[in-house]
C-alpha cells in the first residue's frame, strides 16, 4: 500500500518540514496542492530554481511526489481555459522532472448550463489539456468532486473524452456522504478508470453548511474498510492519499495530530486490524 498526503493538510509548512514530517510518519508520497498559502506550487523556488535541490531531499527521504494537484476546472470560459493551458503545461513540466505520472484537475461548475452541454465541453478541454500532458507522460485524474461527484455524472464525461491518458481519481468520501452512492455502485461504474484514491471520513451534521463534519480516519460513518476492500477486490494498486482539508477547515486537528493517525488507520486496515 502507497501511502500519500495532501498538503492541504500541512497549509503553514515549508517544504523542508513537510519532507522531514512525510518521512518521519512513514509516508511513501506527498501530494503538492499548495505551500505556505501559495497554491499554485509551480511558481514557488522550491519547484523553480531550486527544484533541483527540492528533488533531492526527496530522494534522500525515499519519498516522491504522488501528484500535483491543480485547480483546473473543465468547465472554464475562454479566460480561464487559457489559464488550464499555462497552468497544465507547469505542473507537466514538473511532472516530468519530479517523475510524478498525475496531474488532478476538477470538472467545475455547471452553473445554468445543460449538463449535456456542460459535459461536452469539459470532455472536449479534457481532451485539450490531455494532449499537452501527453508528451511529458503525465495523467489527468478527474476527481469525484463538485459538480462531477456522482459516477453517473463522471462516467459519460470519460467516456466522451475518450482519452487514454485520462483517470478517475475517487475521492471515497464524496460521492457516498454528498449523494448518498453507495461503495459498491461507484466502482461497478467507474474500477476500471480509477488511478488514484482521497481518502476522509466524517459524520452528519445536517445544520451546518458542509452539512458534516470532517475527522479522524475511523471515528466518522464512512464505510472506508469496505471502501479500502472493494478497491483491493478490483486490483487497484495506486496511491491512497489523506486529503485533511486543513487548509479549508482550519477548526480541524493539526496535521501533528492527523497525519500520522492517517498512517497507523490505514496500515492496521491493511493488516486486517482496523474497522
Amino acid at each position: 500500500m502507497k501511502l500519500s498526503f495532501s498538503t492541504l493538510g500541512c497549509p503553514d509548512w515549508p517544504i523542508d518540514q513537510i519532507i522531514e514530517r512525510a518521512a518521519a510518519y512513514g509516508y511513501d508520497g506527498i501530494d503538492m496542492r499548495g505551500c505556505q498559502g501559495v497554491m499554485a506550487v509551480y511558481t514557488l523556488p522550491a519547484f523553480g530554481p531550486e527544484r533541483a535541490s527540492t528533488k533531492r531531499r526527496l530522494e534522500e527521504a525515499g519519498l516522491v511526489v504522488s501528484c500535483f494537484s491543480s485547480s483546473v476546472t473543465l468547465v472554464a470560459d475562454g479566460d480561464k481555459r487559457a489559464a488550464n493551458v499555462r497552468e497544465i503545461t507547469a505542473y507537466a513540466q514538473l511532472c516530468e522532472f519530479f517523475g510524478t505520472p498525475y496531474i488532478r484537475v476538477f470538472g467545475g461548475a455547471i452553473g445554468a448550463a445543460e449538463r449535456a452541454d456542460a459535459c461536452a465541453a469539459a470532455a472536449e478541454h479534457l481532451r485539450e489539456l490531455s494532449a499537452l500532458a501527453r508528451p511529458y507522460g503525465v495523467t489527468l485524474l478527474l476527481e469525484t468532486h463538485d459538480d462531477w461527484t456522482r459516477h453517473e455524472d463522471v462516467e459519460p464525461l470519460m467516456a466522451l473524452a475518450d482519452a487514454g491518458d485520462t483517470a478517475v481519481l475517487w475521492d471515497v468520501h464524496h460521492p457516498y456522504r454528498m449523494h448518498g452512492e453507495q461503495p459498491e455502485d461507484t466502482l461497478a461504474a467507474l474500477a476500471p478508470r480509477i488511478a488514484y484514491t482521497h481518502w476522509k471520513d466524517s459524520v452528519p451534521a445536517p445544520d451546518t453548511k458542509h452539512g458534516h463534519h470532517y475527522c479522524l480516519l475511523g471515528e466518522g460513518d464512512v464505510p472506508l474498510r469496505r471502501m479500502f476492500e472493494l478497491l483491493r477486490e478490483t486490483g487497484y494498486d495506486g496511491w491512497y492519499t489523506l486529503e485533511w482539508e486543513k487548509k479549508w477547515h482550519p477548526e480541524i486537528a493539526e496535521p501533528e495530530t492527523a497525519l500520522p493517525q492517517y498512517v497507523q488507520y490505514m496500515r492496521a486496515l491493511e493488516s486486517g486490524q482496523s474497522g
